[in-house]
């Protein structure tokens, strides 16, 4: 995952800004409404994958358009750069799920009508259908989801037993003392460590609870050194046994190891413990930015990135293969690549797992984690 995501969520308030203006004060500004017509280009903003040739190309064949793309480095700098005017510059975003959600309340983003969608919701599997709570915000949808995955330790079958990764118990363990990869990527590992710590760290959390957090995270860097920014370093490590585990990751590391025939290396749920599920489900959405200039290709274009052959080439791609929320796509997989995928483990990994969101205290956990990585260095 070379993503970020989950840093602190950017919060412009555009609408009180525009309040602010007259319609002369705008169009000097060029934030004036698009006008809608036929168009000919469109500018797409995404992650590597939906920019492949096999999904764009037709598509712009099909309906007599060429297609820019924009490619994120991470969802926050994308919401950020779309909230600071660049809006009006593009028709549709692919990204990670909590940055769609908040494009339509941003008012960067169209909100969509569910029934017009209705045939694409019947072909998804129950669990993204109408009314869906992650991309809803006050009843309204904002976006449809596109790939998803789970996030749980990365295991080398090779060097360790599943079963022992039952729990995050080995992070704390001696015996495993720097064989913990821990991937340095924002909040991704902060989220399992207060899991495991007993804690739900999507809710709005008190002083003791933040205080859990820090004691979790100092006993964790206390047994581990290895803190990765780097994928390749964390799957060479992974390959070689120098590490028992990665934490912070998931799916989105493992797939492409399997789709080497590495299938050894799998990525698992912990059990429940205390009550309170261990997992993560990440999630990537597709969403209409605010008046794109031809709204019917922009909704045909968020079709497309849903529809059950192209989702296919969605999870499979060049730099990682991931779970797509069709379950018509299902049948178009071969065997190789549902066993890629863990298809067979997918359900009980989301049974097992809370939804990520963006969680309310992410700016203080965030502080605290690097407060203590600079202690334990």
């Amino acid at each position: 995952m070379t993503k970020s995501k989950g840093i602190p969520m950017f919060s412009p308030n555009r609408r009180t800004f525009l309040q602010g203006m007259g319609a002369a004060g705008l169009a000097g500004a060029g934030l004036m409404p698009r006008k809608a017509h036929a168009a000919t280009s469109m500018k797409f903003m995404c992650w590597e994958g939906y920019d492949s040739p096999d999904i764009i190309k037709p598509f712009e064949e099909a309906n007599d358009v060429s297609i820019s793309i924009d490619l994120i480095t991470d969802s926050p700098g994308g919401f950020a750069k779309l909230a600071a005017g660049a809006w009006r510059d593009f028709d549709v975003v692919a990204t990670d799920s909590p940055w769609v959600q908040r494009m339509g309340p941003a008012d960067i983003g169209e909100f969509l009508d569910d029934a017009e969608f209705a045939d694409v919701y019947e072909s998804f599997y129950p669990q993204f259908r109408a009314p869906f709570a992650p991309l809803d915000f006050d009843g309204k949808t904002t976006g449809l989801p596109t790939r998803w995955g789970w996030v749980g330790p990365t295991v080398n079958t090779k060097y360790d037993k599943l079963e022992n990764w039952s729990s995050y118990a080995p992070c704390f363990d001696p015996a495993y003392k720097d064989k913990i990869c821990v991937l340095d990527w924002g909040d991704w590992p902060i989220m399992p460590m207060a899991l495991y710590a007993g804690i739900d760290p999507y809710k709005e959390l008190d002083d003791a609870e933040l205080n859990e957090i820090r004691l979790v995270l100092r006993a964790l860097f206390k047994n581990t050194r290895a803190i990765v920014g780097d994928l390749s370093v964390a799957q060479k490590g992974l390959m070689d046994g120098s590490f028992r585990t990665l934490i912070g990751g998931g799916t989105y590391c493992t797939s492409a190891l399997r789709k080497d025939g590495q299938k050894e290396i799998m990525s698992i749920v912990p059990e429940p413990k205390d009550g309170l599920n261990q997992g993560i489900i990440w999630m990537e959405a597709g969403g209409i930015v605010k008046d794109p200039v031809d709204d019917a290709k922009a909704k045909a274009l968020l079709r497309n990135l849903t529809s059950p052959e192209v989702a296919v080439k969605l999870a499979w791609t060049e730099a990682t293969c991931n779970l797509v929320p069709s379950q018509e796509a299902e049948a178009l997989f071969t065997d190789e690549q549902k066993d890629v995928l863990q298809m067979d483990y997918m359900w009980e990994a989301w049974d097992k797992s809370h939804f990520h969101n963006v969680a309310p205290n992410i700016d203080q956990m965030l502080e605290i984690w690097s407060q203590e990585l600079a202690a334990a260095r």
